[in-house]
């Protein structure tokens, strides 16, 4: 019997190329197969871009929340103030007749001086000018008072631009007093070049002192070192301590800051253009003192200053004048609650 006949090898692999084409195809029309496949990898800027906009969304909520609670409660407290323009014009404009009518105010005289052999070297800034410098700190009624001299001494030969209010700290000897800050003033004069320190502020470092403000330059810190005591003045370290080219100096103030209590800076300023005034007394009178020193220093320039009653009188009584520790005005300085040290 003859055996029946066997598919030749090459159709029997066609047939097979067609039946695995036809399974493919089917396989890739399968959804369930195409959900299966692996998904590529995102890129990693996509997460990156999604945690940047979550920060910036908690940052902009927090920042919201912190307006919201300043707005509706206590501002957060800061240890100046930029100066009212009434007030700038007041303290810096004291009219001539006022400061005639003061005259020293009924005040003794606390600069003293500086002699020596051989004497100090004249103090210049870096513009060749006369130095008039001054170390005090925030927290100081005594600097608080003597502030106001000062203030108004400088307007008669320069100009302050910007001068930041502020107080002497709130738990100290005559606490809160009204009075200007030296710290990140700005000053101008053809005559003289004033340089300032206020080595703390008025908030309590929680050790018994007041946090730091600034740090006195190595100039500074000589001048300090120097003439802030003996041989010059009576006590080593106090402020306020102002040093003028050093020709003069003095530690302390002209007056007391009791003189200014309970008054605003608005109240003080209003009163400087009465000369009966305690108040107006003890700023103008100082302020006196310190303008004819300056005029020493600076060849009796500018006139307008210099040759204003009762400038040329202070001026004469100024190099007679040495430093008494026994006059009444100086043995209330010499105390601590007088002449306040500079902390450590």
């Amino acid at each position: 019997m003859a055996k029946a006949k066997q598919p030749s090898s090459s159709a029997s692999k066609r047939r097979e190329e067609v039946k695995k084409q036809r399974q493919q195809r089917q396989s890739s029309n399968n959804p369930n197969k195409r959900r299966a496949q692996k998904k590529p990898n995102r890129s990693p800027w996509l997460l990156i871009g999604v945690v940047l906009l979550v920060i910036a969304a908690i940052i902009g909520i927090f920042f919201f929340l912190s307006k919201q609670s300043t707005s509706n409660g206590s501002p957060t407290p800061t240890t100046e103030a930029t100066t009212s323009p009434a007030v700038l014009q007041a303290v810096t404009n004291v009219s001539p007749a006022v400061s005639a009518a003061v005259g020293t105010g009924g005040q003794n005289n606390v600069l003293t001086p500086l002699k020596g052999s051989p004497p100090p070297p004249t103090l210049t800034g870096p513009n060749g000018k006369p130095e008039f410098f001054y170390a005090g700190a925030e927290y100081c009624p005594f600097c608080a008072a003597q502030r106001w001299a000062v203030v108004v001494a400088l307007s008669r030969f320069g100009t302050f631009s910007k001068l930041n209010q502020t107080t002497s700290s709130a738990t100290d000897s005559f606490p809160n007093t009204a009075t200007f800050s030296f710290y990140q003033s700005a000053y101008t004069s053809r005559y003289i070049y004033f340089d300032s320190v206020e080595q703390t502020t008025n908030q309590p470092d929680g050790a018994g002192g007041y946090t730091a403000l600034q740090t006195p330059t190595a100039e500074q810190q000589h001048l300090i070192q120097t003439y802030d005591g003996p041989p010059y003045l009576s006590n080593a370290g106090s402020i306020p301590f102002i040093d003028i080219a050093n020709q003069y100096a003095m530690q302390g103030a002209n007056y007391s800051p009791q003189v200014l209590a309970n008054l605003t800076l608005e109240d003080i300023a209003n009163k400087l253009s009465d000369p009966s005034s305690d108040v107006t007394k003890g700023i103008v009178g100082s302020a006196n003192y310190l303008t004819a020193a300056t005029c020493l220093v600076t060849n009796q320039q500018p006139a307008s200053a210099c040759s204003a009653a009762p400038i040329p009188q202070i001026e004469k009584a100024l190099g007679k004048t040495a430093y008494n520790t026994g006059s009444p005005q100086m043995s209330v300085l010499a105390v601590r609650e007088a002449v306040l040290r500079q902390q450590e």
